[in-house]
């Protein structure tokens, strides 16, 4: 039984020296009753199998799908379990205080951090008696909410972000002491866990913190004036630039130095719609190169605990990444690249883009296809809404602020079929482009009905049941590389952003999948399978990436190149070409510049179309008729009724319902 009790540093002249001892021993006893009463830990690792990704947790292959919720009810643990899965998230927080510090939302849990040295694991262990009641082969990958208790930041004011006010604000992201105090609270919990009756059932560590949980920087975090924030920031200035010649001219500011340098107000008014201008606003891309990379680097710092406590046995993992769909920089999401080096790191993720209606396609918000090539397992947060969707007012009275997460994204589709189309979009997606996710019932009780929960199993049954595949007559024939650091030009906090972004709506209905990208990972790429290559959202390009064009078109590739003025198209063999304010294209358009290229298209229609690693997905909003031309013979399966559309074909017609998702599997024939 996990009780309260304490550990850690303690003060001798506080609580006397019979009771320090006590508790000293007490806490010895407990590991070693761990240790030695045959509780073995687990081992979870990553498996990337033809390009498919697996669990292997204590040898056994799990689907890299699981489930959470907020609330935690057995009612609905004991539904997932006998869908097939075994892998739950469930939540845990050192503080009281809630993950959106916007809309007032309640925590949904009980702190664990009371006081120095002082940890209430209650929480923790009725989330894990539930489970295991109702899964008794459940693996969890507890999400830990590292913002601190407000006594912690009353306690230590140097550490937590300062107000403008004089008043404080949990932590200063950039406070070393926030860091060091929290990781030795991370390296006690996780001492007390690995050393508990639940240490078998325990598989992974999500590290979170920040707005959301997502480390994202906190609204009152942008005016953070704590001197620690600009003496780190000074500091990075100096890991950047060497020399504060280099610093001087950068900025265009004669009489810079390393020691009077000042953060960029992040915080102002938008005064322009233009995008920045280099040559005297780059003090603000540092700034904000300088905000995501403390974000980074506490995310790895973290992931590096979790990794030496559990001899590398847990997996590590946390949200981050949204450069595809977050376009306010102060967020503090635009180091990716950084993070993707990080070899203590085992899998990142986000939601789904927030564009929930039917007919389009719902991304994960980075560039997955540089995550996978680091060697990263990508898992998305599938927090679909249904038609069943529950509001959190109506389950938690307490927590839900009145008037919040009520309306518009937090309400799910009118009828059942619709809500079975999207958890299909969902699943044919993670397949066909290689991923994994959990389904993450927020409320509980979205997924609480046999159409929904027969998804879900299928989606489990289909891993095991059909090989994994690296889909070579399939690959990608578009490559789409995006600049992380885009937003930081962006003095309208995302608009100017999202113009350009929002391409990836029309690029998920040309009828062919397509690759993204990061852009440091342009000399990566293994770009020979591509015909065209799209540069999006890349303002200006440097010697290497023009040289990098020049090769491409020699070899037959389409380049377009769109950036803040319109789109640039090379063509091989043919004069370039720029469209003038040409930002936004539509599906059709996009249609017309593939076959141009010699990209095959499968369907002329403008429905969202996923293929890959031999899955092929329909989602259509429309329904009717429906044509796909196949540039190989193949044997075409519906997976889900297991029944074989055609033994040998290169064209294949449908009849499709308004508002429905199509899975089939593909099976490449030798010609």
């Amino acid at each position: 039984m996990i009780d309260t009790y304490s550990t850690g540093c303690f003060n001798a002249s506080r609580i006397g020296r019979s009771n320090y001892l006590r508790n000293f021993f007490f806490i010895i006893g407990l590991l070693l009753i761990g240790r030695f009463s045959g509780e073995a830990q687990s081992k979870t690792e990553i498996r990337i199998d033809s390009g498919s990704p697996s669990l292997v947790i204590d040898g056994e292959i799990y689907p890299p799908y699981a489930y959470m919720s907020y609330l935690g009810e057995e009612e609905y643990y004991k539904e997932i379990a006998a869908t097939g899965i075994h892998i739950y998230n469930i939540p845990a927080y050192l503080g009281e205080g809630g993950i959106n510090t916007v809309s007032g939302i309640g925590p949904f849990r009980a702190p664990i951090w009371l006081g120095e040295g002082q940890y209430d694991f209650s929480s923790l262990e009725s989330d894990f008696e539930k489970i295991i009641r109702s899964d008794p082969k459940a693996k969890v990958i507890i999400r830990f909410y590292l913002d601190p208790p407000e006594w912690w930041t009353e306690l230590y004011p140097e550490a937590a972000a300062h107000m403008p006010d004089g008043t404080s604000f949990r932590q200063c992201f950039a406070s070393k002491i926030w860091q060091e105090k929290t990781g030795e609270v991370l390296r006690d919990c996780l001492d007390r866990l690995l050393g508990s009756q639940y240490s078998k059932y325990l598989a992974g560590i999500h590290v979170a913190s920040g707005f959301t949980e997502e480390w994202f920087y906190h609204p009152k975090q942008y005016q953070d004036q704590n001197p620690a924030r600009l003496q780190a920031f000074r500091q990075w200035l100096k890991n950047s630039y060497k020399n504060k010649d280099a610093l001087r001219v950068a900025w265009n500011q004669p009489l810079l130095t390393f020691e009077n340098a000042q953060l960029a107000n992040i915080d102002e008014p938008s005064k322009s719609t233009e995008w920045r201008n280099p040559d005297h606003e780059q003090n603000y891309i540092d700034t904000y190169r300088f905000q995501a990379e403390v974000m980074v680097d506490n995310i790895a710092y973290f992931s590096k605990i979790v990794k030496e406590k559990s001899h590398g046995n847990l997996l590590t993992g946390a949200f981050y990444g949204y450069h595809y769909f977050v376009g306010d920089p102060r967020r503090g999401h635009g180091a990716l690249a950084k993070l993707l080096d990080c070899q203590d790191l085992d899998y990142l993720s986000s939601p789904n883009v927030y564009n929930r209606v039917a007919g389009e396609d719902w991304p994960p918000m980075a560039a997955i296809n540089s995550v996978q090539l680091h060697g990263k397992l990508w898992l998305t947060e599938n927090d679909t809404r249904t038609s069943i969707t529950t509001l959190l007012k109506d389950r938690s009275n307490d927590i839900a602020p009145p008037g919040q997460y009520e309306s518009g994204v937090w309400l799910g589709p009118e009828d059942m079929d619709t809500s079975v189309s999207f958890l299909w979009k969902n699943t044919a997606r993670m397949l066909a482009y290689g991923y994994g996710g959990w389904w993450f019932d927020m409320w509980g009780g979205w997924f609480n009905a046999p159409e929904l929960l027969n998804v879900i199993e299928k989606t489990q049954q289909l891993h095991t049941l059909f090989p994994a595949s690296l889909g070579i007559k399939m690959k990608s024939q578009v490559g789409v590389v995006v600049d992380e650091e885009l937003s930081f030009w962006d003095p309208t906090y995302g608009h100017l952003t999202e113009n350009i972004l929002s391409n990836r709506y029309p690029l998920a209905k040309t009828g062919n999948s397509y690759d993204l990208f990061l852009r440091t990972d342009l000399e990566n790429m293994a770009t020979s399978q591509y015909k065209l290559v799209w540069l999006l959202g890349l303002l200006e390009l440097n010697s290497k990436e023009k040289k990098r064009i020049q090769k491409w078109t020699k070899q037959g590739v389409t380049v377009l190149w769109t950036n803040g003025k319109g789109t640039n198209i090379f063509r091989p063999n043919r004069e370039q070409l720029f469209l003038d304010g040409k930002l936004n294209w539509s599906a059709t358009e996009l249609g017309e510049l593939w076959e141009g290229a010699g990209v095959h298209r499968y369907i002329q229609t403008d429905d969202v179309f996923y293929i890959g690693k031999n899955w092929l997905g329909i989602h259509t909003i429309n329904g009717g008729e429906k044509t796909i031309n196949f540039p190989f013979r193949a044997q075409i399966v519906d997976p889900v009724k297991n029944v074989i559309l055609a033994d040998a074909t290169r064209q294949l017609h449908l009849i499709m319902k308004p508002k429905s998702t199509l899975l089939l599997r593909v099976n490449p024939l030798e010609e």
